[in-house]
């Protein structure tokens, strides 16, 4: 009953816009389970931006993608004069993938991000989850005023859907076509491949080309295996021995003897 009383007081001072009595220490760690608020507070753009830890305000809270975090244990970096103060009190989303830090960034509008970029988002999302306090949603953007998921937010998890398998076709491809090693100097880059070079542990070595992305004019160095079947047909009897050099994506890169583990390219392209 004593934990009950508590913790209806806590929701109640919530509501009532005051520190919450969650944050007394030790309470959350003794009630874990009565204290558990069910779905949390919602909360409007005004009222969010009355928590920027500036003079008067009642605590320091911020938004990512709609939901509420208390981070006020984190005030030497979110608070006035902290180097990430400019969170404070708004959902700002997209500021945290495009580094835009000016008053037309610090913005919740999510929807040209690409969908690695929403899945970088989403991993500082889950930072905020496991290490800060959630309090509860903003409306307007991603959840309406009952506190209900909006298309915007459905349309974003679709995005961050869509990059959590992009990244897994990179991790696939980056297997069988590991990044180069690289180092720049003032009038050149050199790149190399290893049995290590991309973080990716094999038994071959490899020889360093181009490997273009399908429809456009970038690519990236990759090492690729020069000997054995191609990874397409890997148990092949009948093959030239070229592993997958005969790839239609790689190019060599000109001026580099293509069976060396190394290239130096000109003025680093």
């Amino acid at each position: 009953l004593a934990a009950g009383a508590l913790c209806l007081a806590a929701v109640l001072l919530m509501r009532l816009d005051h520190l919450p009595l969650l944050h007394i220490p030790g309470l959350r760690s003794i009630f874990p389970q009565q204290c558990e608020l069910s779905g949390g507070r919602l909360m409007s753009k005004e009222e969010l931006s009355a928590y920027d830890g500036g003079p008067g305000s009642a605590g320091i809270y911020l938004a990512v993608l709609g939901q509420v975090f208390d981070v006020h244990k984190g005030s030497k970096h979110y608070g006035p004069g902290g180097s990430y103060s400019f969170f404070a009190g708004k959902d700002a989303s997209r500021a945290y993938v495009t580094g835009d830090f000016t008053e037309k960034g610090l913005v919740d509008d999510v929807t040209e991000l690409s969908p690695l970029q929403m899945l970088h988002l989403q991993n500082w999302l889950s930072f905020y989850q496991q290490n800060y306090i959630i309090l509860g949603k903003l409306t307007g953007r991603f959840y309406d005023e009952s506190g209900n998921p909006t298309k915007a937010l459905e349309d974003a998890l679709k995005v961050i859907d869509t990059g959590l398998k992009l990244k897994e076709e990179r991790e696939e491809e980056n297997k069988q076509f590991p990044p180069c090693n690289s180092e720049w100097s003032s009038d050149s880059k050199r790149v190399w491949c290893s049995k290590n070079s991309g973080g990716i542990h094999r038994d071959w070595v490899g020889v360093p080309r181009k490997m273009y992305v399908a429809g456009t004019d970038g690519y990236r160095c990759v090492c690729v295996r020069n000997f054995g079947p191609s990874s397409e047909q890997p148990d092949s009897t009948e093959h030239n021995d070229r592993g997958d050099l005969d790839n239609p994506l790689l190019h060599e890169y000109e001026d580099c003897n293509p069976l060396f583990e190394w290239c130096f390219l000109k003025n680093g392209t």
